[in-house]
């Protein structure tokens, strides 16, 4: 199961420790924050104890509401669970037996000074791409007019070249060579590099080249919504590569189906003036408009007059 440290949750987002230095090596698996509201009136029938916990206005002012040995006691109830941590927002400083608790159990209590609706929005953000299942593939991945592609292939087929040309029209590239395939949801799967090869492009007879010192940062972007898989591959003679409406295909990564397409290679062919073509045909199809539908139809009127 993946996992991420509370020391990196409190170092990505400049948290201010309270208590609980010594738990700053805890595992948070689950990717969803949550606040203790019903658990601080003494109901836990469904508490998940596995996730962060954040305190917000709300729930400390309702807290500083209570009698002493009220506040001691509902507290402690929830501490006892082992949340992760705690995390206090809006840099609120009245946080009446939290501090004594943490430092006891050895649960970090963190503080931020961001609203807390604000605050729990980019949390969940990056605990679900922090903890999504994840591959990693042998491929290149490009951000084409907006438009995320995988492109895959044996090796020295021309993918990195192709990607190049890419690069070269206003496009943006996002990894070589390994892309790391994170699902974030049922059928959304992020494309991204994996930190080793970030801006770099191999290109065969050149060698490295960093993408972003060559062609400016607006060149490069960390990551993208993967919505087309393309393979590219050797020409075939006998093969049929003039078909009205292709017969869609599918590739599946992580449970997620992504639409497939073969490019064929031959010396003269514009591969990347292809791959831009199928780019602007997903999107049009997204819309509601299919060329092939449309030309099929003017046949038929004809027909019929």
């Amino acid at each position: 199961m993946k996992s991420v440290t509370v020391q990196s949750l409190t170092k990505a987002f400049q948290l201010e420790v309270l208590a609980g230095a010594s738990g700053m090596d805890r595992p948070i698996t689950r990717p969803r924050t949550h606040r203790p509201g019903l658990e601080f009136v003494g109901y836990f029938d469904f508490f998940p104890m596995e996730r962060v916990q954040v305190l917000g206005r709300k729930e400390i002012t309702y807290l500083l509401t209570l009698s002493v040995e009220e506040r001691k006691l509902h507290i402690g109830n929830i501490v006892k669970y082992h949340p992760p941590c705690f995390i206090v927002t809006s840099g609120q400083q009245e946080i009446p037996f939290l501090t004594l608790f943490c430092d006891q159990e050895g649960i970090p209590l963190l503080r931020t000074p961001e609203a807390t609706t604000e605050f729990i929005a980019k949390l969940d953000r990056y605990l679900v791409k922090a903890l999504a299942p994840e591959v990693s593939i042998h491929g290149v991945c490009v951000n084409v007019s907006g438009i995320g592609i995988l492109l895959r292939g044996k090796s020295g087929i021309g993918k990195s070249e192709t990607a190049h040309t890419l690069i070269r029209r206003g496009h943006r590239f996002v990894a070589d060579d390994i892309v790391v395939l994170k699902k974030l949801g049922p059928a959304t799967l992020l494309g991204t590099h994996n930190e080793t090869t970030r801006e770099f492009l191999a290109l065969r007879s050149i060698g490295l080249i960093n993408v972003v010192r060559q062609y400016g940062r607006r060149a490069f972007q960390d990551e993208t919504r993967i919505v087309l898989d393309i393979e590219l591959s050797p020409w075939r003679e006998n093969s049929l590569n003039n078909e009205l409406e292709v017969v869609p295909q599918f590739t599946e990564y992580l449970g997620v189906q992504i639409p497939h397409i073969e490019i064929q290679l031959q010396p003269g062919r514009d591969v990347a003036g292809l791959i831009e073509a199928a780019a602007n045909n997903w999107y049009l199809k997204q819309l509601g408009y299919s060329a092939a539908e449309e030309f099929m139809k003017r046949i038929e009127d004809e027909m019929q007059e």
